[in-house]
């Protein structure tokens, strides 16, 4: 049997190999916004009622991203799995550093992995597909627009496709390739998780051609967002104060971060919901804070340098928590 991916997100197992209370931690190690979308009262009938396609949810959806349309989907993880299979068999070029369930989802549909070299202007040879995140979970990364669309016209030449996961850009709309994605060869994937700290409702959207996002549909079937989380999302989409003020916070918030971890003598990488770190000390960083009961990523790859990944705290208490015991360790 294969070994699971891991992710963020696994307190519980923290909470079992250090023996504190799962409520006694502090846990940053996820991206996702620590205060989330207040969802108002979910109608009665999102929960007796099965979700209709004609409600407005996918229109919805593409307004909000300004692209021409819009596939409902459980969590861009869902697309992730799913569509490898429906792309011609090749080579997909993956960043050795990025979302682990990439590269395991095209090994299955029968494709070959290539190391992406994210600085690179050009496609190799030897690439029919890429899939990269903009930007880059945990690296920080942002290749910039004209790079990405010089990549998909390459492998468009190619009958090949880029795949872009866009599930951190919410803060920054004007980078994402959503309005282009009515091209041949061009995928978006989005995600409500992040920025709306939505994660649990497992809502995610594609953003596709018409024939890639009908093939899609058939493949995943009926009703893959459920009623309930299709209230919460269309509330989350039509509030543009709660995001304009969200945006804003998280700016904030992110340099804070930043700040916080450099005055400790690290070099940050940051997005607007976390900071990332690359040091050979992360392994010891990461155990020592747990023993604080902060709970953070660790990104332990063969043949790399280790690094830690650090999501914003919420209260003020949990910064003055954090402060608190970076200096410790560091003293």
């Amino acid at each position: 049997m294969a070994e699971s991916i891991r992710h963020g997100g696994n307190l519980r197992e923290a909470a079992h190999r250090y023996g504190i209370a799962l409520e006694d931690w502090l846990d940053l190690s996820t991206g996702i916004n620590p205060f989330g979308y207040p969802v108002p009262p979910v109608p009665p009938d999102a929960w007796r009622r099965l979700p209709e396609e004609n409600d407005g949810f996918a229109e919805c959806a593409a307004r909000y991203y300004g692209a021409p349309l819009a596939l409902p989907v459980a969590g861009s993880q869902t697309a992730i799995r799913a569509l490898p299979m429906l792309l011609k068999r090749g080579t997909a070029g993956v960043s050795p550093l990025t979302y682990g369930e990439y590269a395991p989802a095209f090994v299955r549909a029968g494709h070959g992995i290539a190391p992406l070299d994210i600085d690179s202007d050009d496609v190799p040879a030897n690439v029919d597909h890429i899939i990269v995140a903009n930007p880059n979970n945990p690296t920080a990364e942002r290749p910039p627009r004209e790079r990405l669309m010089r990549w998909h016209a390459q492998l468009a030449q190619r009958g090949g496709t880029l795949i872009v996961d866009e599930a951190f850009a919410d803060v920054d709309p004007a980078s994402s390739l959503a309005d282009e994605t009515g091209r041949d060869g061009l995928v978006v994937l989005r995600s409500v998780g992040k920025f709306f700290g939505l994660a649990g409702i497992r809502a995610g959207f594609v953003l596709a051609t018409p024939a890639l996002c009908h093939a899609l549909r058939d493949a995943l079937g009926a009703w893959t967002v459920s009623g309930p989380a299709r209230h919460a999302v269309q509330a989350a989409f039509g509030d543009r104060a709660w995001q304009e003020e969200t945006r804003a916070r998280l700016r904030r918030d992110s340099a804070r971060l930043s700040a916080l971890i450099a005055r400790h003598g690290f070099d940050v990488h940051a997005t607007p919901l976390y900071a990332w770190m690359q040091t050979a000390d992360a392994p010891a960083l990461q155990h020592a804070l747990a023993q604080r009961d902060i709970w953070t990523r660790l990104f332990d790859l063969p043949d790399m340098t280790t690094s830690l990944r650090i999501g914003l705290p919420g209260a003020e208490g949990d910064w003055v928590r954090l402060e608190r015991a970076l200096a410790e360790i560091r003293a």
